[in-house]
């Protein structure tokens, strides 16, 4: 009799054990939190093993949290297992009148469905195949449909009074080129310029040829070019360009956005030879068979793009997709619907209790999701048929993406990043020194988050030291 009782009670303290070493956070990663200023309280994680219950670190694993733009892979994954990793997006396009001579006698009509991916070469080749069918003049108008979604209207700075960052363009079910321009500057020490480049081509927009080169370091190189975009029209660069700067570029979103469209494709029209007698506007597509379609690339090259650089437009475009085509509307609404249905198939209805979704990319104060939550959700990507996919969509840490410059051991984690005024967090899967893999989800919500991305890093290379002992599983909460 003694030796079953002996049995049962190093069994009990071997769990307690378990327990008590799962709760406590390594000590590398508390020194970097105490560096930043953040208190434990304000990070939860969970590591776990891939494919496994064993659980290695649960710290406020069931804490609701904002995750910033680790939502993404809640809708990148939905979106991939719905739809299909083949799936593409189709943008119709009628040459509605008669044509002869070279002249369409009628109006090209686009009709957008929510392609995220109708950059300038894509938008060159589409005006390309309408000159191929024998249109080089359009006497009509070119009109375009984009009621396949139905967004509420806000102000480009509503989230956070930047009305110039690309983050905030809104999403449309005909999204041109992100409604967006890019900045070139290129220096040329022989005439002392920088030559400035501006794409794409937007009709009636206007740019200096050129800027001085600046001696000196390369630091706020945007600051010393005081530039100023308040008029929509004219680009004005007051200053000069750093030399040890080299090649830069700035991405904006375009002042106007309500006359981008008008001014691209006027101007993409123009630099290929054609003549518009009439405008650019908004109607609705012809109910016949379109002369031609635009193919998107497949989803699972835009999830790569969505997750490897976090791109909230494209997001929130996927976003509205999914409720067009899984739900009842490409609105808000129906797409929050899509996904909280499909969260709880994958989770179970209890384990997705509390996860709240705003827009599907994060750039939101109102999405909450736990990180055990987070860490289901990943387990589940693994289990999947659409795995290798969703792994291939993620930056990879000192490779690519937002991973680029991580000082996580490169190429060892495959991990989202998410970022908000205080928010940081990581997200993915992270390979250890023997070959396990591991889940990994680490969020933090403080005012000083941002200062608390070295205490992310420690945590994945604390996983990457390979952390889970042989026997029992660990799987406790905190």
């Amino acid at each position: 009799m003694g030796l079953p009782w002996i049995r049962r009670v190093l069994a009990v303290f071997g769990a307690t054990f378990c327990t008590v070493a799962a709760a406590r956070l390594p000590p590398e990663v508390l020194a970097a939190l105490e560096r930043a200023r953040v208190p434990p309280e304000a990070l939860s994680v969970v590591v776990q093993e891939a494919g496994s219950s064993r659980t290695r670190l649960a710290w406020q694993a069931e804490q609701a949290q904002n995750p910033a733009s680790l939502t993404k892979l809640w809708t990148t994954y939905a979106a991939l297992d719905l739809l299909g990793p083949g799936w593409t997006w189709s943008t119709p396009v009628w040459l509605h009148g008669s044509v002869a001579d070279g002249v369409l006698r009628g109006d090209l009509v686009i009709k957008g469905q929510g392609d995220p991916k109708l950059v300038p070469e894509r938008l060159w080749l589409l005006l390309r195949r309408v000159q191929a069918l024998g249109v080089r003049e359009i006497q009509g108008d070119i009109v375009l449909d984009r009621s396949a979604f139905g967004v509420p209207e806000q102000a480009p700075g509503d989230f956070d009074g930047e009305p110039l960052r690309p983050y905030n363009v809104r999403a449309d079910a005909l999204l041109l080129a992100y409604r967006s321009v890019i900045l070139s500057f290129t220096p040329d020490a022989a005439r002392g310029v920088a030559l400035v480049g501006v794409e794409p081509t937007l009709a009636g927009v206007a740019a200096p040829a050129s800027v001085p080169l600046s001696g000196g370091p390369c630091a706020d190189w945007r600051g010393e070019l005081k530039a100023e975009f308040g008029d929509a029209q004219r680009v004005r660069l007051g200053g000069s360009f750093p030399l040890a700067c080299g090649e830069k570029q700035w991405p904006l979103a375009y002042a106007d956005p309500r006359r981008y469209d008008e001014r691209l494709l006027t101007g993409l029209w123009r630099e290929l030879g054609g003549r518009l007698a009439g405008t650019v506007r908004d109607g609705p597509a012809p109910a016949t068979a379109p002369s031609f379609t635009l193919v998107s690339p497949p989803l699972a090259e835009v999830v790569r793009e969505i997750n490897k650089f976090s791109n909230n437009v494209m997001a929130q475009q996927l976003f509205l997709t999914l409720g067009l085509v899984r739900g009842t509307a490409g609105t808000p609404d129906a797409a929050r619907e899509v996904l909280r249905r499909w969260l709880a198939e994958r989770l179970g209805a209890r384990a997705a209790e509390g996860a709240v979704l705003d827009n599907g990319s994060g750039l939101s104060r109102e999405t909450r999701l736990s990180a055990q939550q987070l860490a289901r959700l990943l387990q589940s990507a693994w289990a999947s048929p659409v795995m290798p996919e969703l792994l291939a969509s993620l930056p990879v840490s000192g490779t690519d993406g937002t991973l680029l410059r991580s000082r996580a051991p490169a190429g060892r984690a495959h991990l989202k990043t998410g970022s908000l005024r205080d928010v940081a967090g990581v997200a993915g899967f992270v390979l250890s020194a023997s070959g396990r893999r591991y889940v990994l989800v680490a969020v933090v919500n403080h005012a000083n988050a941002a200062a608390a991305r070295p205490a992310l890093d420690a945590l994945v290379q604390w996983a990457i030291t390979e952390p889970l002992a042989s026997g029992a599983p660990l799987d406790s909460q905190n």
